[in-house]
């Protein structure tokens, strides 16, 4: 069946006409940024230039440090990327396969005999998420994890489905690998990172911190509270590690990801490797589509720290946009980035809302089909905000107009709410969904 998909049908902005395609992602960031609605940092990078670098907002909030473009900021689980190039790095130099056994290393994981280096890269092992599925994973969050208590408790996890039968993302899985980098190399994590990859490509600006110092240009994260930016508590890099521990900035991210696409960390068969999804996920990679260009690279979430970094191998262009004040959808932020680099036409985003209150926005979430097209729509809260998610499609932040009534504007989608259905205006085209 030929798939559907929810067109974004985007108008054109009064004002843009006699600005470049830079000066129109300034002057949107600019935008979000005066309305609070974004602190951070962006690059992209043509055939390894950057062409255009700004920061937005501040590091630290209460002394009126501002960021700049070197300010290290939390990249959460873009870190995957680096921790796979290595792995990867190490099947070319034969100090392990990616058929080599988790057992060699650590037998008392269940199914330890069964899962394989390749199992961990793709999170096709069935072991539980230390962070997500672990009830009291609350209680390991602010505080140092010795690597031996962490793997006790892998451990003593139960697996979730039988190696290599299915997808399911879990940070295990890259905590284990940066583990096995450790063992195998007798070195630490990040004394690996910087002579594998950091020195390799000349990265200026990427670390694997212990703490936030805001001294050496790092960076807080916050959320806004309606009236003024809150400062997030900061997580104990020992429980991230090689999961997502890693601070970097857009430039540096955008220079790696040439330097992966471009033979100086790997090799083009290992390239091809980290490229073959499965179930949509490789070696550290994902594909992000727009507009039947494609993107590889990954997403990251830590504290308030939502980060980005792809490459289009096609053009050389390397993107990638590092959110410290998060109050805005980092995906609905790079659709307007990215429409406006590739100069589609696009407007600013009416930040006018109307107040819902949770228990009305509730009653909304879940999962809508239509019998118009063989489309269905999740429905979910984020942030105290109503986000949709097309089949196959990235998620978007709703604005309300009133209790019911709610606007994607990028795309020009109304969406009125009801009991249990609600009509999806686009284009001129109304389509009703219900509730399964």
């Amino acid at each position: 069946m030929k798939k559907i998909l929810l067109l974004l049908l985007i108008t054109s902005q009064f004002g843009f006409a006699q600005q470049t395609k830079f000066q129109k992602i300034d002057s949107l960031l600019t935008f979000l940024s005066a309305n609070n609605k974004f602190m951070g940092s962006i690059a992209l990078r043509e055939n390894n230039k950057v062409v255009f670098a700004k920061a937005y907002g501040f590091a630290d909030v209460e002394t009126n440090k501002a960021l700049d473009v070197n300010t290290k900021l939390k990249i959460g689980s873009i870190t995957k990327t680096f921790t796979a190039t290595m792995i990867m790095q190490l099947n070319e130099e034969k100090k392990l396969t990616l058929e080599t056994k988790l057992s060699k290393f650590y037998p008392k994981i269940v199914n330890a005999d069964k899962i394989t280096i390749h199992d961990l890269l793709h999170h096709r092992t069935g072991i539980p998420d230390f962070l997500n599925d672990d009830p009291n994973a609350a209680e390991y969050i602010f505080v140092f994890n010795k690597r031996e208590d962490l793997i006790k408790r892998i451990e003593g996890y139960t697996s979730d489905f039988e190696p290599n039968s299915k997808h399911k993302y879990s940070n295990s899985n890259y905590n284990l690998l940066g583990y096995i980098l450790e063992d195998i190399t007798k070195k630490s994590f990040a004394d690996n990172l910087n002579t594998r990859i950091v020195k390799k490509l000349g990265l200026k600006n990427t670390t694997f911190p212990e703490k936030i110092d805001v001294s050496k240009n790092e960076s807080y994260s916050y959320l806004f509270d309606g009236k003024s930016w809150m400062k997030i508590p900061e997580w104990n890099n020992s429980l991230s590690f090689a999961a997502g521990a890693i601070s970097s900035t857009p430039s540096d991210l955008t220079e790696f990801m040439w330097g992966l696409f471009n033979g100086k960390l790997v090799s083009k068969t290992s390239l091809e490797q980290m490229k073959a999804m499965e179930d949509d996920y490789g070696k550290g990679l994902i594909i992000a589509p727009f507009y039947g260009k494609k993107f590889y690279g990954h997403t990251g979430g830590i504290e308030s720290f939502r980060a980005v970094v792809g490459y289009n191998e096609e053009e050389k262009l390397g993107m990638s946009l590092i959110v410290n004040g998060d109050n805005y959808s980092r995906n609905d932020i790079m659709i307007g980035v990215l429409s406006l680099y590739y100069e589609m036409p696009y407007p600013f985003p009416d930040l006018s809302s109307f107040p819902v209150s949770k228990t009305i926005l509730e009653r909304y979430e879940g999962s809508y089909s239509s019998i118009t097209i063989p489309l269905k729509i999740n429905i979910t809260i984020e942030n105290g905000l109503l986000t949709a998610q097309a089949t196959g499609q990235s998620p978007f932040t709703l604005t309300a107009k009133s209790e019911t009534e709610f606007v994607f504007d990028a795309a020009m989608i109304k969406m009125i709410f009801s009991e249990n259905t609600f009509i999806l205006n686009q284009g001129g085209m109304k389509y009703e969904f219900k509730k399964e």
